[in-house]
């Protein structure tokens, strides 16, 4: 019977402590819903075949770097000339999906996100992988480094 007591008083505890834990998990937010807005909206321009809009979500500066396997382009500009290069036209830009994100704050203001990539393109899809360093600047969280690997 003393066993039975000490069983159910336990489970009487858990059930009062669960919520508690439950609330702290959701009120540390680790999705961080601020950064992945960014690039849901990156996805929107994209496929809505606006580059330009894609790109407002990267820092304006020349201290922007963008590179790949191939090649480094430095300044926001650089990047903007060759993404519109890279994808002349909204069927060479498909459709974009980013799966496997993986977010993490590295500072109040600044954040590494890692994930893959999907175009979906009628000349046969072009998937890999992107790293990318977030820096929160007058508000707004920007990409400040791009490193894109294709597979």
């Amino acid at each position: 019977m003393r066993c039975v007591r000490k069983t159910y008083r336990s489970i009487q505890v858990g059930c009062l402590l669960c919520p508690i834990a439950l609330g702290a998990c959701r009120s540390a937010r680790p999705d961080h819903p601020e950064i992945r807005s960014v690039l849901d909206r990156q996805v929107e321009a994209w496929n809505a075949g606006d580059i330009e809009g894609f790109m407002e979500h990267y820092w304006r500066s020349d201290e922007l770097t963008f590179s790949t396997p191939e090649r480094k382009v430095k300044g926001w500009q650089a990047t903007l000339e060759r993404y519109k290069k890279k994808y002349p036209t909204r069927e060479a830009m498909g459709k974009l999906t980013f799966d496997n994100l993986t977010v993490s704050r590295t500072g109040e203001d600044t954040a590494d996100v890692a994930g893959q990539f999907h175009l979906a393109r009628k000349d046969g899809p072009l998937t890999g992988q992107f790293f990318l360093n977030m820096r929160r600047i007058d508000g707004a969280w920007v990409i400040v480094r791009d490193h894109t690997m294709s597979d």
